[in-house]
C-alpha cells in the first residue's frame, strides 16, 4: 500500500482500508477543493473506478461512490461541473499506463468490499455524474429507476446503496452569505438564517430570523449558486414549506451569492448532522425547477397579490437608515426602495 499518484489538482494516495485524496492549493485549483483540502474515502464507500479519455490530451480517473456513502455528492446531487468533482482524477495522457495500473489495483481492492460493483465497473452510474435527483433524500426505496440506472430492491446499477455515510462530512461551524441572509450551522444541532434588509422579501422579514433544530429537519435541497435559480432549502419533518424559495423563510437564495465552496459543504455537513442521530428517515421531495417568474431575486409576489402598507413602508424606513449610515450605496436604496413600492 501507500501507492501515490499525482494529478492536475490533486493526489491519490491507496491506504490499507481506503483512498486518500489531497488536494493542491494552486490559483487554478477550484475553490470547492481547497475548501476540502483532503479526503479519506474509505473502500466501502467506493462502488467501482473508471478510467477514460479526458479533454486537451488527458485521461481521467474516476472513483465511483456508492449511493448514500458522501453527503457532500449527496447533496451534490449530480449538479457539480466535471471540473469540481472531487473524485475525478485528471492526468496528462502520457501517463495513461500508470493510470490504468493504479485503476486495477483499485478495482481488486474494491472486489472485496460489500454492496461494490468492483470490476464490474458499476454500470450506468459508473459512467455518469451521479444520480440526478436523489439529494437529500433519506433513502432510496421505491425508486422504479432514475436517469436509466435500474432501481430493484434498494440495489442500484448492481451497487447496494450505503445504509449511512461513509464519508466524513466538512467538519467545524459552517457560514456562507447568501443574497437574502446569512447562514450559520453550529456543526451539531442548530441552523440559522438571518435576513438581509436588502435582499429579503416582506415574507421572510414579517418572518424574522429563523433557527432550526437539527431534530426538526429531515433533509437539505441544494440548488447550485452556479445558477440563476439557486438555494439551499432546510426540509422539515412537518412537511411546511413555500412553493418559492424567496418566500420561505427555512430557504436562503443564492441570486449572485453563495459560491458552491461554501454553499455546498454547508448544506453536506447539515445533511450528515439530520443523518447521524437515531432518527427514522423521512423520504423528502426532489427538488424541482423555480416556477416561471419566480427568481431569486424577484420580491414581488403573484400578480394582483399586494402587500402589507405598514410592512412596506416600515421597510423603506429601516432602509432609509441603513442608507445615510452608509450602509446601502444611493444606487441600492434606489433600487429597492422602488422593488418595495411595487408591491403596494
Amino acid at each position: 500500500m501507500g501507492d501515490v499518484l499525482a494529478g492536475i489538482h490533486a493526489t491519490w494516495e491507496l491506504e490499507s482500508d481506503a483512498l486518500v485524496i489531497r488536494f493542491d492549493r494552486g490559483i487554478r485549483t477550484p475553490k470547492l477543493f481547497h475548501a476540502l483540502r483532503e479526503r479519506r474515502v474509505p473502500f466501502e464507500a467506493l462502488a467501482s473506478v473508471t478510467l477514460a479519455p479526458g479533454r486537451r490530451g488527458t485521461v481521467v480517473l474516476h472513483a465511483v461512490p456508492r449511493p448514500g456513502a458522501d453527503p457532500l455528492m449527496e447533496a451534490a446531487a449530480g449538479q457539480l461541473k466535471e471540473g469540481s468533482d472531487p473524485y475525478r482524477l485528471v492526468l496528462p495522457a502520457e501517463r495513461e499506463p500508470l493510470a490504468e495500473q493504479y485503476r486495477d489495483e483499485l478495482r481488486a481492492l474494491l472486489d472485496a468490499q460489500p454492496g461494490a460493483a468492483g470490476a464490474a465497473g458499476y454500470g450506468a452510474y459508473g459512467d455518469g455524474d451521479g444520480l440526478d435527483g436523489l439529494h437529500g433524500v433519506d433513502g432510496l426505496d421505491g425508486f422504479g429507476g432514475v436517469d436509466g440506472v435500474d432501481v430493484f430492491d434498494g440495489v442500484v446499477g448492481g451497487v447496494v446503496p450505503a445504509d449511512r455515510f461513509l464519508v466524513e462530512p466538512p467538519s467545524g461551524p459552517q457560514s456562507f452569505k447568501a443574497y437574502d441572509g446569512k447562514a450559520t450551522f453550529d456543526g451539531t444541532s442548530e441552523v440559522a438564517f438571518r435576513w438581509s434588509w436588502t435582499g429579503a422579501t416582506s415574507e421572510k422579514w414579517k418572518a424574522g430570523d429563523q433557527v432550526f433544530a437539527v431534530r426538526d429537519l429531515c433533509g437539505v435541497e441544494w440548488r447550485s449558486p452556479d445558477g440563476v435559480d439557486g438555494y439551499l432549502r432546510l426540509l422539515l419533518r412537518d412537511g411546511a414549506r413555500a412553493e418559492r424559495p424567496d418566500q420561505d423563510p427555512a430557504c436562503v437564495v443564492f441570486g449572485r451569492y453563495g459560491p458552491v465552496h461554501e454553499s455546498l459543504t454547508f448544506a453536506a455537513a447539515v445533511l450528515a448532522a439530520i443523518r447521524g442521530g437515531d432518527r427514522v428517515p423521512v423520504p423528502v421531495p426532489v427538488p424541482v425547477a423555480v416556477a416561471a417568474g419566480g427568481g431569486a431575486g424577484e420580491a414581488a409576489g403573484p400578480e394582483g397579490e399586494r402587500r402589507d402598507p405598514g410592512v412596506v413602508a416600515e421597510r423603506i424606513r429601516h432602509l432609509g437608515e441603513l442608507h445615510r449610515a452608509g450602509l446601502v450605496t444611493d444606487a441600492e436604496f434606489s433600487a429597492k426602495k422602488a422593488e418595495l413600492l411595487a408591491e403596494l
